[in-house]
């Protein structure tokens, strides 16, 4: 729950069910005479998937910069009128989901601060691990500032500060002066008034890619937000990478040797279906993975059905591999989510069922195999398996397309933490009998690599391992790794 600037309290009904939140979107445009802040929206509402809280676009005319926030969906932030108003040639959009600063307006982004050159706009996709050091340059670059002005609650504000306050000659020399000293996960698009601007961190955690208009340039955190502008794709920002798109062209500079560790779970649950990462397209990943599933956790059903939408590539992979017919079960409504009023308790009680509904006459009698991208708390898939028991279902299989997510995430996911993470406390069968399924499966870690084709050593597991490649502070861990203080308490 989250105040607005109205003081209306903002309510998602499923919070106590809450499972992987997605990172933030990005996107950035170059576009003379063109309508910078429609492409923008449309870009943004093509990556509304990946953050639901809070949306902002900042839009420049050459000579100043104009911007707008505020809390809610793309399509509820923007009216005509709105975008209208904001004119210019380039542009840049985000749109939030909060996991560094609380979910609120003044930490909706892009975030605007001004420069000895200019002025600066900025949005971010990721988390930085090395916040604490950041702060504290921010402060001796800015030691008589007043603490709210540079107690900045996110990372982004951060970023922004410390590329305001170099002493250098213009926006470009003045990121490269900053991108060295970040660690995490960071995507980025950024602008002065004349130029756009991008990067992205040495590991290339989160995706960022480069698509090119007819007349103009667009960076943006998915292809999908490529092809809803127009935009035809060019290549991915590579990790280390840097670049400046002005008047005169697209120039880029290598600011870091890159690193690459992709985030695994973009081929899982975050990215779009219709979306290429590496060259790899994510609906054939996860229906390839479906396929892995039906190999590794055979079994006798009379019906595949997915909990949509994330599970329905990989439980058209599973029918495939398996012959069991595919079919749809349970029915999404699609408009479930963030809400001004305040929930009842009989509607809380609900739970799930205000977002899945089941098809009774589908499932009755049916031997159903229900494909998932991931097990969390384990709340929804309980929930699932007791409504296909009340709806009629002979027996329940269920088989998830990830491996059992164990440890919490640091470069811009907000999982839960370790102790709320079910698979981190028990084993496979356990977690069956938790949620009430006849038999579970999940993908072997390896099947799941060996989708993606990519190098294991060039992708993130952690959320699946522990192993972290970026390293994390123990005061931004604490909280999140409480299960395993715990565990090593419990050794001594």
């Amino acid at each position: 729950m989250s105040r607005r600037p109205d003081g209306l309290l903002t309510h998602n009904l499923l919070d106590e069910d809450k499972g992987p939140q997605d990172a933030c979107g990005v996107f950035g445009v170059w576009a003379p005479g063109e309508e910078v802040a429609k492409l923008t929206f449309y870009g943004l509402y093509a990556l509304q998937h990946r953050g639901q809280e809070s949306a902002g676009i900042a839009t420049s005319d050459g000579e100043r910069i104009l911007i707008y926030k505020d809390m809610g969906l793309v399509s509820q932030v923007f009216t005509e009128s709105d975008l209208v108003s904001l004119t210019g040639n380039l542009a840049i959009g985000h749109c939030r989901y909060s996991t560094t600063g609380s979910s609120s307006w003044v930490n909706a982004q892009p975030t605007l601060r001004p420069t000895k050159y200019g002025t600066l706009a900025l949005a971010h996709n990721g988390n930085l691990t090395n916040t604490g050091d950041l702060a504290e340059s921010v402060h001796k670059l800015e030691p008589d500032a007043p603490k709210n002005s540079r107690g900045a609650t996110t990372d982004t504000e951060i970023m922004t500060a410390l590329i305001a306050l170099q002493d250098e000659n213009n926006v470009e020399a003045s990121a490269l002066a900053v991108l060295p000293i970040l660690e995490g996960a960071f995507s980025l698009v950024f602008m002065d008034e004349k130029t756009l601007y991008a990067a992205r961190d040495r590991h290339g955690v989160r995706p960022l890619v480069i698509g090119k208009l007819e007349n103009g340039w667009v960076v943006a955190s998915e292809s999908a937000a490529l092809d809803i502008v127009g935009a035809s794709f060019v290549r991915e920002v590579e990790p280390g990478e840097f670049i400046a798109i002005d008047e005169n062209g697209l120039r880029a500079h290598k600011w870091s040797t890159p690193e690459p560790k992709g985030c695994l779970f973009e081929y899982v649950y975050l990215a779009r279906p219709d979306t290429s990462i590496a060259g790899r397209g994510i609906h054939a990943t996860r229906v390839e993975i479906g396929k892995r599933l039906a190999k590794e956790h055979p079994v006798e059903a009379d019906l595949v059905i997915p909990v949509p939408e994330s599970g329905t590539p990989s439980a058209i992979g599973y029918a495939t591999g398996s012959g069991i017919t595919y079919g749809l079960g349970l029915v999404k409504n699609s408009y479930v989510g963030r809400t001004f009023i305040q929930p009842s308790q009989t509607i809380r009680q609900l739970g799930i069922r205000l977002k899945l509904n089941p098809l009774r006459d589908v499932i009755e009698g049916k031997r159903i195999v229900v494909v998932d991208d991931s097990i969390v708390r384990g709340n929804t898939q309980r929930a699932i398996v007791r409504m296909l028991r009340e709806a009629g279902a002979a027996e329940i299989h269920v088989r998830i397309s990830s491996p059992p997510v164990k440890w919490p995430c640091f470069y811009g996911i907000d999982f839960a933490s370790r102790a709320e993470l079910i698979a981190s406390g028990l084993a496979v069968e356990e977690i069956r009998r938790s949620i009430g399924a006849d038999s579970l499966g999940y993908v072997s870690l390896e099947g799941l690599i060996e989708a993606t084709q990519i190098a294991e050593e060039n992708l993130c597991s952690a959320c699946f391992t522990g192993k972290y490649p970026i390293a994390i502070p123990a005061d931004m861990s604490e909280g999140k790794m409480r299960l395993e203080i715990t565990e090593v308490q419990g050794k001594k």
